[in-house]
């Protein structure tokens, strides 16, 4: 139900916060035909739209499958076009809160400043849409102790960077769906450590020309090349080439594709029509 306008017109019906719908999950992770997936996701986004519910993307999911270091800087690619796509569809920026996760593995030096970077580049690069940051999961071992160290180091960039949409981690990733005292566990780590470090990000700043800057100033540029590599192919071939989270899909596959057919000339979809009037008349 990412991107199915069925589902987008429940959510709207039972007033929900926030609804889940990215441009590009259901074909990468679910296996749902692309053609079908841009069709479905914008007439799904023009009713969120309409209806004033937020979105979020699915970003952060890239990481799980490739490694989030050397392709951090598929996530911001990703998060422009997530961003054109859903002001496309009409959604406002405050409504579009586009992805990312703290998935560096641990051993990496240096890696929470490489995750501060990349939180922080992001929150500045979309200064007006609610940001959803999501907690480690690939390196979580089990180890439940090292995990709430994890998710302590994850919760402060969060609230360094002052992410919008804070997702908890939890101690007990990677071992079973987590029990209430699992997450009484996280609420605690996330509380303390938010508020020990409430005003942190407002005394500090960035060195100019150091390690964190740098990194940032990386991941943004490969991102631009890589667009400008999309701009040139179109995005369903870069799909097919596997160029977001290591996987491949093909334009004629993947589920769904049956349900796609061409619009006659005299097609009318009277939802869609009010929907565009709208936009314009706005």
């Amino acid at each position: 139900g990412l991107c199915m306008p069925e589902i987008a017109v429940l959510g709207a019906q039972e007033r929900l916060d926030v609804m889940l719908n990215d441009s590009m999950y259901g074909v990468i992770f679910r296996d749902i035909n692309m053609v079908r997936t841009f069709i479905d996701q914008h007439f799904s986004r023009a009713l969120l739209a309409r209806a004033g519910l937020m979105i979020n993307t699915g970003e952060d999911n890239y990481l799980t499958t490739s490694d989030a270091f050397e392709k951090a800087h598929t996530v911001l690619a990703s998060q422009f076009i997530n961003e054109q796509f859903a002001l496309l569809s009409g959604l406002e920026p405050g409504q579009i809160g586009l992805g990312h996760a703290f998935e560096i593995s641990p051993k990496v030096e240096d890696s929470f400043l490489h995750e501060l970077a990349q939180a922080q580049m992001v929150r500045q690069i979309f200064p007006d849409c609610p940001v959803k940051y999501m907690p480690p999961t690939k390196y979580m071992t089990g180890n439940i102790f090292q995990g709430n160290v994890q998710n302590a180091l994850f919760n402060a960039v969060s609230v360094l960077t002052n992410q919008s949409v804070h997702l908890l981690g939890m101690p007990t990733e990677a071992i079973h769906t987590p029990h209430v005292h699992d997450r009484h566990l996280s609420l605690e780590n996330v509380d303390y450590v938010f508020r020990a470090m409430r005003h942190l990000g407002e005394e500090i700043a960035f060195r100019p020309g150091g390690r964190i800057e740098t990194r940032a100033r990386k991941v943004l540029a490969d991102a631009v090349a890589m667009l400008e590599e999309i701009a040139g192919m179109g995005l369903m071939e870069a799909i097919s080439q596997s160029m977001f989270a290591d996987i491949a899909r093909t334009r004629e596959g993947g589920k769904g594709l049956e349900g796609v057919v061409e619009k006659a000339e005299d097609y009318c979809n009277p939802v869609a029509d009010l929907l565009r009037e709208e936009r314009r008349a706005s």
